[in-house]
């Protein structure tokens, strides 16, 4: 295909638009978006008509921190955590922007598959506007972890949580062998990134890694909680649909996989990751945090119909109760990976989506009052 200037490729994207059709999510892969990335993030909020609210659009053409600055056109998932270091810290996955097309994956624009931006404020009442982001040497947001993107080798390393201890940064990602049918795919292992830098640089810790068989494909996707002195690791096996599971570990040894133990559903137990028990069922990418305004641990995934849900529970183990819908399915199927942002926020729950017709994030608000 012929490369063109960035004006020629919106030309072309909006002449096409009324073809391009979608329907669900498939997965993070980015060659099953928009073909066109000056597309995505275009159309403006989705109109809900639920307790659930899109109010700011966080990335795309559209979004008030013009992403498309630093060359992501379309991205996904939207992981918050906080530094420790008095900002946010916001972890992207596949994003798409113009430049050398990935012709050996398929794709005729170019992606990276892990990508990092910082806020200050603990307010998301008008939005989540971004201070900075970490940038590689042409200016575009870097790809923190790379991948070698060939398919059946590693198409992808994505960023699924995020957690501080003691000021150094941690984020769990899984490196995905091959996308598959809508909502499944393979992996090859997951495990942790680090950074002492506050996110602006990282490194692999390959004693971390988790090989995507036995007990530990069950954590393959994860989601991180700090609670009393522990970090918690929520999992489940690559792609929506299946089972979640929960292991911890005392903060300061979250790289010693040694010390990891696994709820078996009555005690914990230390060092066998196959002892762990599902604690839900029909999940999707999870995110878990304790909510003041409720007195309970709340839990965003989305449902096997793929609506987004809400469970909640009186510790980190359970019992979870039966799935709330926050964002039914018929309103907005393409829906996915709902992250909760990171600080109380009384009566209102704050989360990010992604929207894949769209593929770019949206801040949500579900009145829990």
């Amino acid at each position: 295909m012929k490369r063109t200037g960035s004006l020629g490729l919106a030309a072309v994207a909006v002449a096409t638009a009324s073809v391009l059709v979608f329907s669900s999510p498939a997965s993070a892969d980015p060659n099953a978006i928009n073909p066109f990335p000056v597309l995505n993030g275009t159309n403006g909020l989705p109109i809900l008509h639920g307790n659930t609210r899109a109010v700011f659009q966080a990335t795309g053409m559209a979004s008030p921190n013009n992403t498309q600055n630093y060359n992501v056109l379309g991205t996904d998932l939207g992981i918050m955590w906080d530094s420790g270091r008095g900002d946010m810290l916001t972890a992207y996955g596949d994003s798409a922007g113009l430049g050398f097309p990935n012709l050996l994956a398929g794709s005729i624009y170019a992606w990276r598959s892990n990508i990092l931006l910082r806020s200050n404020g603990q307010d998301p009442s008008h939005g989540i506007h971004y201070d900075s982001v970490v940038k590689d040497i042409f200016g575009q947001a870097k790809d923190l972890i790379p991948s070698p993107k060939i398919p059946f080798i590693e198409i992808s390393r994505i960023p699924t949580a995020g957690v501080s201890v003691d000021g150094v940064q941690y984020m769990s990602l899984m490196s995905v062998k091959n996308w598959g049918q809508p909502g499944q795919w393979e992996t090859n292992f997951s495990g942790l990134a680090v950074s002492g830098d506050n996110g602006e640089n990282w490194a692999e810790a390959p004693e971390t890694r988790r090989p995507s068989d036995g007990g530990n494909k069950n954590f393959q996707m994860n989601a991180f909680l700090k609670d009393g002195g522990f970090v918690y690791e929520y999992g489940t096996t690559p792609g929506r649909g299946g089972n979640a599971f929960v292991s911890r570990v005392k903060e300061h040894d979250i790289r010693n996989m040694a010390e990891y133990e696994y709820w078996n559903g009555k005690d914990w137990k230390k060092g066998d990751v196959n002892a762990a028990t599902p604690i839900a069922s029909g999940v999707g990418e999870l995110s878990v945090q304790y909510n003041q305004f409720l007195g309970q641990y709340v839990m965003l995934t989305t449902d096997p119909f793929n609506s987004v849900v809400m469970r909640k529970a009186p510790s980190p183990t359970g019992p979870w109760s039966p799935p709330q819908v926050l964002i039914d399915t018929r309103e907005l199927p393409t829906a996915y990976a709902p992250s909760i942002y990171p600080y109380q926020t009384g009566s209102d729950l704050y989360f990010l989506t992604t929207v894949h017709s769209q593929y770019n994030v949206v801040l949500m608000k579900t009145s829990l009052g």
